[in-house]
Formats: structure tokens, sequence, C-alpha cells
């Protein structure tokens, strides 16, 4: 409602399983593989448009010819822009060399990125940092073609500080501190040390190194190196590599914090974010594209052969229940369902909300993205009204006249499409007071769709910040001349910091958090806070593991509706003549609609990892002391 929340990432690799010459003849072209790519990327864009990147590799290339391609970029349109890049240089290939436009070897030769293993990755930045060089795929480049590594991912690390130190003890020399260079740093190393030991090996058996080149490929154990590299890491990830040689892996966090899902036939194998990118770009149906186990990777060799393999011990599985809400793609069968079930659970509070009158009210929603829970929301609200009509009739009995048996029928659910979101605003005016009018008008609203004295119901993903709430949507809406605006949150109480990919750092931008301060003034227990601030003082230098969430003693002592409550109050805006009422999703009925997801830690404080419990309470540290930076 829609504060803008910049999360996670979206990830694609395709292995083509088949010879370049099988698509020509097949699909009649030999760049089957990056059209698939092309369509995977703009299915995921819903997961990042800050920027996109795409890798590629060809096999069995000949010394001296290029078998690696990458293209980055953060223009407006970055998929776009990519492969119209990619089709400059196909088309500049065939006007340079007209004679490989029936040869797919030379083709393959000639015309970069048309490898048979493909990556690419769609990108949200949530360290606001949008340069060309924190795009992924990132490159690690090796005159030995077993050490060339490419690194992509949908993930966030909590201990970034930990793993570079771990890089410094290791020898190396990283060029910045940052989660993707230093898991990319930790691979590689563990590349390296493996690629010299196997070749020390064949050494002795009298190879020379020439020979030892396609021996190195069929002996290096990429799950070994996962499992060394990972050890330490702390946060949710879904990381694709691509080794130079055409190994190829994908790995999921042990919590299963960040989706990933494979398909595989004769032909491809393909892994990505969202289950329905893979069934709608390779026309396969639901029970055809699997979920890769947390903890577990896909691993592609080069040769084709795929197996899975368990890389780290799972824990207690907490994929993310955002992705459920919000992230991922509505199109997905499963989270369709509960997008629609999170509606149907929260109409209770919206009847009590509005003293059961559903005659006088009228129901909305505000995003589009919200539209499954609303079409949920309704549903119920006709199953409510369904049985008032049997209970009605039932009573009449004889007495059922067909006026009163049309007036009972008559009753159904009011719905309104009440607010338009305009075309993006510029903000060219810089003074606080002009933005602010500009952003009022960001929504518009369908006049004469609600009457007089009406209750207004408005259901929304989430409310994060609220910003857009008070500065806008309420204002917009009291034009209308509602008696009570109830806003719904099909998602509970956002009170914690994320450290796994989505961009809620800050504990201040929290509407929920702002509530419980004000309610600790109210209530003269302001003293408290100072101690929460002791308290995550006191455990800055413990063990990760021995770190406790104290930031959960802010909440404590207040029930979820009077922390409702307190945020009506500090969203509605000076002068608004309607009653606002603020709704949000209960944790159990979250758990009850997304019972496959029950990760929920920017809800509850119960974070899946325990690099999650310091990042909050340094979140509080930072609040309290006023600093205005991430925790991690």
């Amino acid at each position: 409602m829609s504060d803008a929340i910049k999360h996670e990432c979206g990830i694609s690799l395709i292995r083509l399983l088949k010879p370049l010459e099988y698509y020509k003849e097949k699909y009649g072209t030999a760049f089957y593989g990056v059209n698939k790519m092309y369509l995977m990327m703009e299915k995921q864009h819903n997961r990042g448009q800050d920027g996109a990147g795409f890798a590629s590799i060809k096999l069995d290339m000949s010394p001296g010819e290029r078998y690696m391609s990458r293209v980055r970029s953060i223009q407006q349109q970055p998929i776009q822009d990519i492969f119209d890049q990619i089709n400059n240089r196909i088309n500049r290939a065939f006007s340079d060399f007209p004679e490989i436009e029936n040869d797919v070897q030379l083709q393959k030769k000639h015309i970069p990125y048309i490898g048979e293993l493909l990556l690419g990755h769609v990108r949200y930045g949530t360290f606001g940092k949008n340069s060309i060089e924190n795009v992924h795929p990132f490159l690690r480049q090796n005159n030995w073609m077993h050490r060339n590594l490419i690194v992509a991912g949908n993930f966030n690390m909590t201990n970034v500080d930990e793993l570079f130190g771990n890089l410094v003890e290791l020898g190396q020399h990283p060029k910045e501190m940052a989660d993707t260079i230093t898991v990319m740093e930790k691979i590689g190393h563990f590349l390296d040390d493996a690629v010299a030991k196997i070749y020390k090996d064949i050494k002795k058996e009298g190879y020379n190194k020439r020979e030892a080149s396609p021996l190195i490929a069929k002996r290096l154990n990429v799950a070994k190196i996962l499992r060394k590299s990972s050890k330490n890491w702390d946060g949710g990830y879904a990381m694709a590599g691509l080794l130079g040689h055409g190994d190829a892996f994908v790995f999921r966090d042990p919590a299963g914090i960040r989706p990933t899902y494979y398909y595989k036939d004769d032909e491809v194998v393909v892994v990505a974010s969202e289950r329905p990118a893979i069934q709608t770009v390779f026309n396969v149906g639901y029970d055809n594209v699997k979920e890769l186990d947390p903890g577990n990777a896909i691993i592609i060799k080069k040769n084709g052969k795929v197996h899975l393999e368990q890389i780290l011990e799972p824990l207690e599985r907490k994929a993310c229940s955002f992705e459920r809400i919000y992230f991922s793609r509505g199109s997905d069968q499963e989270i369709y369902q509960e997008r629609k079930m999170l509606g149907r659970l929260v109409f209770p509070q919206i009847l009590k909300a509005i003293n059961g009158d559903l005659a006088n009210t009228v129901f909305s929603y505000i995003p589009n993205t919200a539209e499954t829970s609303f079409l949920g929301m309704v549903k119920e609200a006709q199953n409510y009204l369904n049985k008032k009509k049997e209970e009605q009739i039932i009573e009449l009995g004889d007495g059922m006249t067909p006026e009163k048996l049309h007036q009972i029928l008559e009753v159904r659910p009011r719905i309104e499409k009440v607010a338009i979101k305009d075309a993006k605003l510029r903000t060219f005016i810089t003074q606080d007071s002009s933005r602010d009018d500009l952003v009022t008008h960001v929504y518009d609203i369908s006049y004469g769709s609600v009457k007089k004295n009406d209750n207004l119901v408005i259901i929304d993903d989430s409310i994060v910040r609220g910003t857009t709430l008070k500065k806008s949507i309420l204002k917009i809406l009291d034009r209308l001349s509602p008696k009570k605006i109830v806003v719904v949150s099909s998602a509970p109480q956002i009170r914690y910091p994320d450290c796994y990919g989505i961009d809620m750092a800050k504990l201040e931008d929290f509407v929920a958090f702002r509530a419980a301060l004000e309610l600790h003034k109210d209530q003269g227990t302001e003293c408290q806070i100072k101690e929460i601030y002791e308290k995550c003082l006191h455990q800055v230098n413990h063990k990760d593991s021995e770190v406790v969430n104290f930031v959960k003693e802010l909440y404590a002592p207040f029930s979820a509706e009077e922390i409702s409550k307190k945020i009506a109050q500090i969203l509605s805006p000076k002068g608004i003549n309607a009653e606002v009422e603020i709704i949000y999703q209960t944790i159990d009925n979250l758990h009850t609609a997304c019972p496959k997801n029950l990760g929920d830690w920017y809800f509850t404080g119960d974070y899946p990892t325990p690099g999650g419990n310091r990042v909050v309470n340094r979140a509080f540290i930072n609040f309290y002391e006023g600093k205005n930076q991430r925790a991690y």
C-alpha cells in the first residue's frame, strides 16, 4: 500500500543436454537455450528490475576459442537491454561471417552466448548500490579452464565480516567486503585447491598437463567443494555456479529460506526461483517441477549427468512466508490458493470491525498484487451471507413471500474498484511540503463508488512503513466520505528486520516498531527501551549461537490488537473525517494458510539462523544510538 519493498533476486540456470544441432533440427534454431533464458528471466522479472545479467559457457571449445560470455545491464529495462545486446552480436556475426548461417558449429565458434550452459539473474539492489559492478553473475577468471567460476544467487549472508576474515586467514586479499564477493572467493579457493590436488594425483599417474585437463573435469567433486566453502555460511541463499569446463550447480540453504525449483527431461535441465516460470516456459505440469530440498544441491556434470546431493545438514524448514504473501508470482498453483486463504482467514476480524454491517460496506484492494487475497476475502463474505440467508429463509418458513425472498437474496458483498494508481509522479520539487502534496496524488479514486457513511474495507498484502497510507491513500479515500475506513493487511505486523534477502533492515522504518515505542511512552515504561539497548550491547561480542533476540521484549507487554490500534492513530492524517481501523493477519492464520512456508522471523522475531538474532540486536543498537545504517 503500498510502500515499495525491494526484495529477493531471481535466478535461472539452463543446461542443454543435447548438441546444439539437435535444437536446430527440432526447434529451428541453435539459439534455443538463449531464447528460453530470455523467457525465464522475463517470467521472473517480478523479482528484480534494478539490474539483470546473463552468462554462458560453451562446451568442448578448442584452445584460443572463446568459451565464456557474460553481459550485464542496469538500464531502465535491463532484461530487454541484455537481449538487445545479444541480438546485436548475433546479427553482427551473421553479417561478418555469412557462411555460418546454416552451420551450427561455426555459429558456436563465432557467436557468443549460444553455449550449452546458461545462467541468468534478475536483481533488486537491497543495499542501494546499483552500479554495474554489483550486478550478477560474478566472474572469477583463470587460464585453467576448471578454475573459472561464474556465480549468481538470491541471497544475503548475515556474517559477511566473519566470511571476509576467513578469506584473509586463507591468505587472500578480497577486493571488497560484500557477501557475493566473499562467497565466490570462498568457493573459488576450494575449487583451486581441488584442481591442484587432482592434478598432482594425475601427474603421479604419468599423464602430461594437456592430458590432465579432461581427467580433472571428470574427477572434480563439486559437492565436496561446496561443503568446504559453505561451512560457515549464515544466511538464506539459492546459489548457482558454472565452472569453466562445464560443471554446474545450484545450492539451497539448510533452512530452505530462499526458494529453488528444478525440472529435467532428456533435452534440458532447468533450475529457477519460480516454479510457474519453469512450467510456462517449458510447458510442463505442476508435478513435473520439483522443489530442491533445503541443504541440498543439484549438480550437473560436464558429461550431462545430474544428481542431487546433501551439502549441509538440513535445519528446521523455515521457507520464507513473504514469498507466498507477496514476492513470488501469484500464478503458482499453491501460492494462488494460499493468498486466497489469507483473505478468507482475516474476514472474521473485518466482520467485527464493521459490526457485521455488510449491507453498508464496500470492499476493495490496493495494490493489484493484493487482488488474490481480496478474492478470498470476498468469497468468505459470500459464504457468511449465504449462511445468514439460509437462517433467514428457514426462520420465515411459511411466512416467506416472493418479495421477502428477493430482498434476502439481493444482499451480496459490495465490490468496487475504489483506488487507481496513476503513473509515477516525478517529485521534481525538493521541499518536503511540496513533495508531500505531490505524493498525495499518486492514487486517484473512483468517485461515487462509496455512498456517504458507508464502511470502506481496503485489503493490502502488507503494511510495512505506512508512509503511502498516511501521506496519500487515507486522505484520498476520505474524499469519498465513508463513515469508517478499515485497512486490512493479509500479512501480520512486520516487527523485525529481514537479513536473508528482503530490504527491511532498519527497525525504525516499521510502523509496528514505532507504535510499540509510543505505547511505552503512553504507559510510562520508556525505561525498558534503554534496558533492551543495554542487553543488546552486552551481547555484541558473544558468539552467534549465544545471542538472544532481546528486541522481542519491546513488544511483549502489548497485544497485537493494542499495537494495531496505535498504528491506526499514527497513520491517520490530520483532518481526516473517517474513523480509521487497521487489521493485521494473525500469525496462526498465516501458518494455516501457508503450511509449508513457516519462515516468519520478520513477524515473530524467531530467526532460522543464529546470525539473525545478532542482526536484530544490532539494528536496535543502531536505532538507539541514532545511526542511520544497516545492521548487516
